[in-house]
């Protein structure tokens, strides 16, 4: 017995595929019968009829990767795609560096650890690029003894 136009207006008549409908095969016959919509309704009132569930996506697989990247695991260069800079690219990347560094010497000038003439100084090696980080700019400070004389 073919019911294709039968599920085919079915599934119309539910707002779903055609392969969502479910048909009774006890009340297949009534079914075969009704060539209308609203023999359809009918039928799908009486649940001979009906729209079966939507199948999903289980999320167990991915949780399982999420908790493993929270503990920082696959993050080697099997995992990156493009290249370092593709990742964050190297203005972003310069821009953190500078504004941490100004960020750095502007507290240092502030808390009276260098004096004013060498935060200016500082300023502009940091900005030719002169210290690759923070670290960096606070043993440059220290091997030179740039740091403000105390006395007491």
């Amino acid at each position: 017995m073919n019911l294709r136009s039968q599920r085919r207006l079915a599934a119309e008549v539910l707002g779903c595929g055609a392969n969502r409908v479910w048909i009774d095969p006890e009340k297949s016959d009534d079914v075969s019968m009704a060539i209308t919509r609203e023999e359809i309704r009918k039928l799908v009132h009486e649940k001979a009829i009906k729209a079966l569930p939507e199948n999903s996506h289980s999320r167990g697989r991915t949780r399982v990767l999420a908790e493993k990247k929270k503990k920082g695991r696959r993050i080697g260069p099997g995992t990156k795609k493009g290249k370092i800079n593709s990742v964050v690219p190297r203005k972003t990347r310069w821009m953190n560096r500078i504004r941490a560094q100004r960020r750095k010497l502007r507290e240092l000038r502030e808390r009276r650890i260098i004096a004013v003439n060498t935060y200016r100084r500082l300023y502009r090696k940091a900005k030719g690029g002169e210290f690759r980080s923070i670290a960096e700019m606070e043993r440059f400070i220290n091997d030179r003894n740039l740091r403000r004389r105390t006395f007491g």
